[in-house]
């Protein structure tokens, strides 16, 4: 694939993964890519998943011929980019590795030797020039491994972005960006918004054409849409209107609960109304949907005088990705003493800038019609506040 005149596609899909990173389903596969700049000096940007060495180096002759790499830039040390540094100076042993400090120390750990011998060492504000084509580093630590560097080509005016701007999804599938962006964000680079907003300003003071991350597509067009979103979910801040319901139940009395509270939101005009079953969905899905909407109800049962596993499970993801600046609704089970309520609470305290609605719902094994009237005036409190 041409990306310009003199940058090229040379990444691979993997469709045989099941779960990336051990833990995110990934249905429609994953991209590793890999770019090629064709100048002078010629570079490759990153490598690829170790599965996918061969593909990889048969790009790689295609698009270089009988060219020879003269860098490898390095730009994150996860393996499914850097897996195959040691492969790719076999074939090319004359090649300088060019990426941070803090990777040259992650490559003695991986592979069992920094490349002292065939190394550049770069940091914030260098620049390596091409011939025509000069590349500008740009320090990204934690966004989302403290060795991240990005690189921008002046010439071309194109971001290599890491993991920034990236997505779950082979590039062969076609599918909405922002969904699988906004799970893979949240679940991948989530906690660290801070370090995320550092990089956007930095970027925002240049010229940038194009986007080309380590996972998902290159992005050409309505730039401001991404960077938008990304401004927006690394800020913390509501993208929708809404309310995400996310419950557990036993037998099923809790559940009624939740379905009720969904039906009466919606008959009073709220725009958007999400419920989950967090023992049977996904909870990267659901981690999303918490993230996206301003309100959140959270409904359980006590179980072990706390409240059940998979809502414990829950809370945790969303604290563990510093979870902020929402809305936030209890609804409570329990048949003799109910303290589920006041264990999520106390868990959510810890997250910054939680509003806890007025209203706490309490069922006594099932719904009657205190408790109905409970949710009635939770539903008015969520719709009207």
């Amino acid at each position: 694939m041409e990306i310009t005149q003199d940058i090229r596609y040379a990444g691979v899909n993997d469709h045989n993964i099941d779960l990336f990173e051990g833990q995110y389903t990934v249905e429609n596969g994953m991209a590793y890519n890999s770019y090629v700049i064709l100048d002078e000096k010629t570079v490759v940007m990153d490598t690829v998943d170790t599965n996918f060495l061969e593909e990889w180096m048969q790009n790689l002759r295609q698009i270089l011929g009988t060219r020879t790499p003269d860098y490898l830039v390095v730009q994150h040390m996860e393996p499914d980019h850097s897996a195959n540094i040691s492969a790719f100076l076999e074939v090319y042993p004359d090649a300088v590795i060019v990426s941070s400090a803090p990777a040259f120390n992650m490559m003695k750990q991986f592979f069992g030797t920094d490349y002292a011998d065939r190394r550049l060492v770069v940091k914030e504000g260098d620049t390596l020039s091409l011939g025509v084509h000069t590349l500008q580093f740009i320090g990204a630590p934690m966004v989302h491994w403290p060795e991240v560097i990005v690189t921008y080509d002046r010439h071309d005016k194109v971001l290599f972005s890491a993991d920034g701007f990236g997505k779950f999804g082979a590039l062969d599938v076609e599918e909405d960006w922002a969904c699988e962006a906004r799970r893979y964000y949240f679940g991948i680079v989530g906690k660290f918004g801070m370090q995320v907003q550092n990089l956007l300003k930095k970027a925002s003071a240049l010229d940038i054409q194009i986007i080309c991350p380590l996972h998902g597509p290159v992005l050409k067009d309505n730039l401001e849409y991404y960077v938008n979103l990304y401004q927006i979910w690394s800020s913390y801040s509501v993208e929708s209107e809404g309310v995400m319901i996310a419950y557990t139940s036993v037998y099923g009395n809790t559940k009624a609960a939740a379905l009720l509270l969904a039906d009466k939101l919606k008959a009073k005009g709220c725009p958007k109304v999400v419920v989950a079953d967090l023992a049977r969905e996904d909870m990267a899905e659901c981690m999303e949907d918490a993230f996206r909407y301003g309100k959140l109800v959270l409904a359980t049962t006590t179980y072990n005088t706390d409240m059940f596993p998979f809502m414990r499970e829950f809370i945790n993801e969303l604290i563990g990705h510093n979870y902020q600046n929402r809305t936030v609704a209890l609804i409570e089970n329990g048949s003799w003493a109910p303290l589920a309520a006041k264990a999520m609470r106390t868990r959510l305290e810890t997250c910054k800038d939680i509003t806890f609605a007025e209203h706490t719902v309490q069922i006594r094994s099932a719904l009657n019609d205190e408790s109905i009237a409970q949710i009635e005036a939770l539903a008015e409190e969520l719709c009207c506040g």
